[in-house]
């Protein structure tokens, strides 16, 4: 059953955040996610919920969506986002 990473990010600094854009993406291709959302407008429908720039990415399963997120690739790219960004990361799984 699919599982998607979903994520909501405020990006303060935008230079370094580039370092982390590279080992995410090198990380999700690893894995065999399939980027859906990457940034672009949001708009919000109902309710107080603004997630800002947001991202999708769609994996397999959960199991393939976690080994992605604890991947030496991916803690890299944590590693360079440290103090550029705040994050805030889900995983679901799909019907």
């Amino acid at each position: 059953m699919s599982a998607y990473i979903v994520a909501s990010v405020d990006v303060t600094h935008p230079e370094q955040y580039e370092e982390y854009k590279k080992w995410s993406s090198q990380a999700i291709q690893e894995f065999g996610g399939k980027i859906l959302v990457r940034g672009g407008a949001v708009e919000v429908l109902e309710g107080d919920w603004n997630p800002g720039r947001t991202v999708i990415v769609e994996y397999p399963d959960v199991a393939t969506a976690k080994a992605f997120y604890n991947s030496e690739t991916y803690g890299k790219g944590r590693a360079a986002r440290a103090g550029a960004a705040i994050m805030r990361m889900v995983v679901i799984e799909g019907a």
